[in-house]
């Protein structure tokens, strides 16, 4: 069960990260140091959900 809440709380994240690179394109002069962060941020939780789903299921 805690790797299920593990999963969701990951889920959460990766959504918010989402909502935030979003944020920074709709911005006149989006910054590409800040998108290139939430982008490997956002990739690096996509893995780590996806090696919790393995195991999960």
């Amino acid at each position: 069960m805690a790797e299920l809440a593990r999963l969701r709380s990951l889920e959460e994240r990766h959504a918010s990260l989402e909502a935030r690179i979003a944020e920074e394109f709709g911005r006149p002069r989006p910054d590409p140091d800040a998108l290139g962060r939430l982008k490997r941020e956002k990739l690096r939780l996509k893995e780590e959900m996806e090696k919790l789903r393995h195991r999960v299921h």
